[in-house]
């Protein structure tokens, strides 16, 4: 598994030549966003679709 450095590294060499910093940073940002979901499935920190879906609806019947 590479490191973060690593990873970053090879995420911005696969960019265009005229990608903005925008673009680097949005793409870093995803990146970190989807590794951060994946840990925490592999953690067994997530909630069912039908318990997620039941707490967003009681909420709106609530607030």
């Amino acid at each position: 598994m590479a490191t973060p450095k690593e990873a970053a590294k090879q995420l911005i060499d696969h960019l265009p030549e005229q990608a903005s910093w925008d673009d680097i940073m949005y793409e870093l940002y995803v990146k970190q966003k989807i590794e951060a979901g994946l840990r925490a499935v592999a953690e067994g920190r997530t909630i069912p679709h039908e318990e997620m879906k039941r707490r967003l609806l009681a909420k709106r019947h609530h607030g």
